[in-house]
């Protein structure tokens, strides 16, 4: 088995006077930052100064976009005409790549948010808009994308180069979705219970179902919402727990 495992989270989700997560923290400790384009959260000042700390700490940046919902912080599903969907997506690449070039920084990977993600992971014609708009913008960009997703595979036949991620504190069900935010089991609570749930899935990798069910798969990152209260005692939790266990933790373009 390869023994390098990637670690991410999302970030740069504040916007004007609210903010949201604890970013400096979380780039002290993952290797890749996957940042909002203004769509679900974050906007210009806040999207520059994630590049700057992201470039300081050595972390691998990553866009974050999602469907046009500030409102609903992108957890809203949306129906978008695939040109309409592909013009969105473009427009917030762009953003953080530009963003990115005026503070010395390459873009290297994408990282569809929430609804957006979770639809394109069963709906393989959504998925295959997300990666035409990718592709369209540029074909080199890594796409990071959910373990046994529609969207993984419409990246792999599309000839990007994918990266397939699990959640550290997101639970799954039997067909690999994630558990609905609005079940009481959806999300993993606290840092051991993340680390045994990564470990197993790692170990056998292999998505694994709150009913027990496995699915598998290659693993090549591990997310921590940094949304979460427990983010950054997860994450670093993950990081040393990771290591001891012979893990090389490395960004997403030596995976």
């Amino acid at each position: 088995m390869n023994r390098r495992i990637n670690l991410n989270a999302d970030l740069g989700e504040s916007f004007g006077a609210w903010t949201m997560g604890s970013d400096a923290e979380l780039l002290a400790t993952v290797n890749s930052a996957n940042i909002a384009c203004g769509f679900h959260a974050g906007d210009p000042l806040v999207m520059r100064t994630t590049l700057r700390h992201a470039r300081a700490a050595g972390v691998g940046v990553g866009a974050h976009p999602s469907f046009p919902d500030l409102q609903g912080f992108g957890r809203r599903p949306m129906q978008l005409p695939p040109a309409e969907l592909e013009a969105v997506l473009i427009y917030q690449m762009a953003a953080l790549a530009g963003m990115a070039q005026a503070e010395g920084v390459k873009m290297g990977h994408v990282k569809p948010h929430g609804a957006l993600s979770n639809m394109a992971c069963t709906d393989a014609a959504l998925a295959r808009t997300v990666v035409a708009a990718i592709r369209a913008f540029d074909a080199d960009l890594i796409l990071l994308a959910p373990a046994c997703s529609a969207l993984l595979t419409a990246g792999a036949e599309a000839g990007l180069r994918v990266v397939a991620e699990i959640f550290a504190d997101r639970a799954y069900q039997d067909d690999g979705s994630l558990v609905p935010r609005s079940r009481p089991d959806a999300m993993i609570h606290g840092a051991g219970a993340s680390l045994a749930h990564v470990s197993a899935m790692l170990a056998e990798q292999a998505l694994i179902s709150v009913n027990g069910v496995r699915r598998p798969t290659p693993i090549g990152s591990v997310c921590v919402h940094g949304d979460g209260p427990d983010a950054v005692a997860t994450a670093r939790f993950l990081r040393d727990a990771l290591t001891r266990d012979g893990w090389a933790l490395v960004g997403l373009d030596a995976l």
